[in-house]
């Protein structure tokens, strides 16, 4: 959730918030053609992969002008949709920041894009992955109402020293999400989303197991930050996403993960509703390599 980004100039002076200026004008031409060479790459792959909220998203954001959007413009139209704005980081912020500003309907976004060089493997999130990422579906009524309870949770999880069992459902959801759509499945996690690469794994490969989502199995379960997921889960609807994390006591579920053992990526537990039993073959020849 909160990950060192990498600068193109100094980091700049901030407040307690660490909001600093997107300072827009000062990105060059080569910086605006990389997001547009990204943009247009992903929305044409996107088209039939991804849940019809995110490109609903991206017309009510008009996020296909050229150019890495201006924060301010971005911000005024996602506000008159669902009252939330994108604001400027220099990179780290702490837990309660982050977790602030959500519960605040603030999302907090580097402002530094990747080289054309990197355009298939960036180790750090950039500005690419965060605003179209993560942007588009804030314009989501349902979607960003689930943004904000999860800020609102993560400041009772921080109280309560749980922040790594919360983490995973942001993980699982917000970052590498997929919903059911009628018969299909749709991505609309975040983390596949801007890539090029897992926007074909994540539904096509045969390697990955697609659980059906439940959100104590989530909160147990581990994840990997350095390949593909080995394990999707599958919410049914931003709805059901919602309630339940509204319905959850999360006080008592805290106390029963604390008593249960952490599992692997690849777990399949007898209760699980399985989508695709994976073979866990592209985890298995990164292991050999």
């Amino acid at each position: 959730m909160c990950d060192n980004r990498r600068m193109t100039d100094a980091a700049p002076t901030h407040g307690d918030d660490f909001i600093i200026p997107q300072a827009w004008s000062s990105y060059t031409a080569t910086e605006h053609a990389t997001w547009d060479r990204l943009f247009a790459r992903q929305q044409a792959m996107l088209q039939p992969r991804v849940v019809p909220a995110f490109l609903e998203g991206l017309d009510v954001l008009r996020m296909s002008k050229p150019g890495i959007p201006d924060f301010s413009e971005l911000s005024e139209r996602l506000m008159r949709a669902t009252g939330w704005q994108v604001v400027a980081v220099p990179g780290l912020v702490p837990d309660a920041v982050f977790y602030e500003h959500l519960a605040n309907r603030r999302f907090v976004a580097g402002r530094s894009i990747r080289t054309p060089e990197q355009l298939d493997y960036l180790e750090e999130p950039d500005i690419f992955h965060d605003v179209f990422g993560h942007v588009p579906l804030l314009a989501n009524p349902v979607f960003a109402d689930y943004m904000q309870a999860y800020g609102e949770g993560g400041r009772r999880a921080q109280a309560l020293g749980t922040i790594d069992k919360l983490a995973r459902l942001y993980w699982y959801t917000v970052e590498f999400g997929l919903i059911k759509d009628g018969d299909a499945l749709k991505i609309f996690g975040a983390g596949i989303v801007s890539s090029h690469g897992e926007s074909v794994f994540a539904l096509d490969d045969p390697s990955p197991n697609r659980i059906g989502f439940d959100i104590k199995r989530v909160m147990q379960t581990r994840y990997r930050i350095d390949d593909y997921q080995q394990a999707y889960f599958v919410i049914d609807s931003f709805e059901d996403l919602l309630r339940q994390t509204l319905d959850a006591d999360f006080g008592p579920l805290y106390e029963e993960l604390a008593a249960l053992p952490d599992l692997d990526v690849d777990v399949i537990l007898p209760g699980d509703k399985v989508l695709t039993r994976g073979t866990q073959a592209h985890a298995l020849a990164q292991a050999v390599r």
